[in-house]
């Protein structure tokens, strides 16, 4: 009985079947190996033997990769762990692994072992220890940054997976020392194989542990910290490091949020190991540039770290695929204060050169700033005849209910008189199925929004809505957040309809939709309301030219594709003044 293993297919399988002469497929593709495969089986089945297929778990996809790894030489660098050991000595038996082709992959440039592991773990089995891998292309316009930046001594990267770029950054640098910081002795495991094959293991170190204890000697001569940091969120991060960072963000004088992922603890690790003089470029997800938690990092990269440019990667890009996020590539100079910041937006990752960039930002702004996103649209041209859309419309969020399972109507709100029930979107995809007019309110939920003076009603309408208020005590929805900064606590307090609603938190841009069912929103759709009087033909055309021309990257895209808009970005969108909506010949150029 012969067993055959895939390494890089998504999913594993042991192959079984008896008699079976394939010889050594290594870690073939198995888009490669299939063809073989199915001869094979068709012959076994030919001469009536049985053919078993059968997923593998993980523990024997990592004895397949740990074998690989020590063939390739692993334990010859420096800082080996009993971990390691034991996840040597303990992995399943498989095949005997041909090096041959993996060494000529690694002499060329690939990293085969870090390929094998994303497709033996998918992004769900990687998502807690923040594994993504990043595309050679971006880690070359990474390098080639650094080398016009600095000659290093010594090169550190904080979460280094399967040493991609530590090997990469060796091939630039070869006097440099190497040093792969990762917790996961798996991928440590795969990190020194990688050094090992590239000829890199006696000047490589790979310390399997925390990067915010990394203990790193001084040296004389310049560090380089380079490489992707672990995208791991906030519930995942433990109380003590949560403390860590409140207390160690404290030390260099700024307020940290509990709230921040892990990449936001390694700009500061970073701000700890480094002196001046040390160079870093990081590639993370965007989302500091523009949310609260990611206050730290800005202000580390106004600091200490010593911003020099910033390159936002659209997810058009695919900067970390499968992922549909907006990547940042951060390069810094620790203990220099450039007066200007490039910024820069790329939507291809052939674009991004060597890190270059004609368009700076004053420091000033920058820390003036609260989001950083808006200053990276360089020179954005503002046409004839455009204004943005804060000068013809107001643009507010709906309102936030606070318990919308109570707030929206159903069986425990029967019996409330209907002049407190309000046709309302209270789901995105109402608006998109809608398309470009909303007519039928029918079709819409209803939201309860009471007023403020209860004493309005009648006898049999006041029992009913206070057996309702009953309820939603017994809910806790009177001692919520929400409910306790309201003037009553039973008052939603919903807008008035907006002439036009849009969505704005999808995964695609914005729709944009007229709203003639006089319906209102809560807190999952902006309404627009015109300052000045528009007709309904304006009104319409206003609505179908947004609709047709907001790009996603016009908003702030976070892990997993959302693209959101807030009231503000929205309103500076630039659109048609309403005396081009009247020009036949614009109008015909739109519909």
């Amino acid at each position: 009985m012969a067993c055959l293993i895939c390494l890089t297919d998504a999913i594993q399988y042991e192959i079984y079947c008896q008699p079976l002469e394939l010889g050594d497929i290594g870690t073939q593709s198995i888009n490669d190996v299939l063809p073989v495969l199915s001869s094979a089986i068709e012959e076994t089945l030919r001469r009536g033997c049985v053919v078993q297929v059968k997923q593998v778990d993980q523990r024997n996809r990592s004895g397949a990769l740990i074998d690989l790894a020590v063939a390739l030489g692993a334990r010859e660098v420096s800082g080996w762990t009993v971990a390691e050991e034991r996840l040597a000595r303990e992995a399943p038996p498989s095949l005997p692994l041909s090096t041959k082709d993996i060494r000529e992959a690694i002499s060329q440039g690939g990293d085969p072992l870090g390929e094998a592991y994303i497709r033996c773990f998918s992004a769900e089995e990687r998502r807690p220890k923040g594994a993504t891998y990043t595309p050679q292309s971006i880690i070359d316009a990474m390098l080639d940054w650094a080398e016009a930046e600095v000659t290093p001594i010594r090169i550190v990267d904080p979460g280094a997976g399967s040493a991609r770029f530590l090997v990469s950054a060796g091939r630039r640098f070869p006097n440099a020392e190497l040093i792969a910081s990762e917790v996961d002795p798996l991928a440590a495991l795969l990190a020194r194989g990688h050094l090992a094959a590239a000829g890199m293991s006696d000047r490589s170190r790979v310390v399997v542990g925390d990067y915010r204890q990394l203990d790193l000697p001084a040296i004389v001569g310049p560090t380089l910290y380079l490489g992707n940091p672990p995208y791991v969120r906030h519930h995942l991060i433990g109380p003590t490091w949560k403390n860590w960072l409140v207390r160690t963000a404290r030390k260099h004088g700024h307020d940290a949020s509990q709230l921040a992922g892990l990449h936001v603890h390694f700009f500061l690790a970073t701000a700890e190991h480094a002196k001046p003089g040390d160079v870093g470029v990081f590639i993370t997800a965007a989302e500091w540039l523009d949310v609260n938690y990611g206050r730290l990092v800005r202000e580390l990269l106004m600091g200490i770290l010593g911003a020099k440019n910033i390159h936002v990667i659209e997810p058009t890009a695919d900067p970390f695929p499968g992922t549909q996020s907006t990547a940042v590539i951060s390069g810094f100079r620790i203990g220099t204060a450039p007066e200007s910041i490039g910024l820069r937006r790329v939507s291809n990752l052939a674009d991004l050169g060597k890190l270059e960039t004609d368009w700076f930002v004053r420091r000033e702004r920058l820390d003036a700033a609260d989001r950083w996103t808006p200053l990276t649209r360089a020179g954005r041209e503002r046409r004839e005849g455009f204004v943005e859309l804060g000068e013809l419309c107001r643009v507010h969020r709906g309102q936030v209910t606070g318990a919308n399972n109570i707030w929206i109507s159903g069986e425990h709100s029967a019996g409330l008189p209907q002049s407190v029930l309000f046709p309302s979107v209270t789901r995105a995809r109402e608006l998109f199925v809608a398309g470009d007019v909303l007519f039928d309110p029918s079709l819409l939920r209803r939201v309860i929004d009471l007023p403020v003076d209860l004493d309005i009603f009648d006898e049999l309408e006041r029992r009913t809505i206070d057996k309702f208020l009953r309820y939603a005590k017994t809910k806790g929805v009177d001692s919520g957040f929400i409910a306790r900064h309201r003037k009553a606590w039973w008052s939603v307090g919903l807008r008035r309809p907006a002439p036009i609603l849009a969505t704005y938190m999808a995964r695609r841009p914005p729709i944009f939709v007229r709203n003639l069912a006089c319906a209102r929103h809560i807190n999952i759709a902006h309404g627009l309301y015109p300052r000045e009087r528009l007709d309904e033909r304006e009104m319409r055309l206003l609505a179908s030219y947004l609709s047709r021309s907001v790009c996603m990257s016009e908003g702030r895209t976070y892990a997993g594709g959302l693209t959101k808009f807030e009231p503000r970005e929205m309103e500076r969108i630039m659109i048609p003044t309403v005396a081009l909506l009247s020009d036949p010949a614009f109008v015909e150029s739109i519909v």
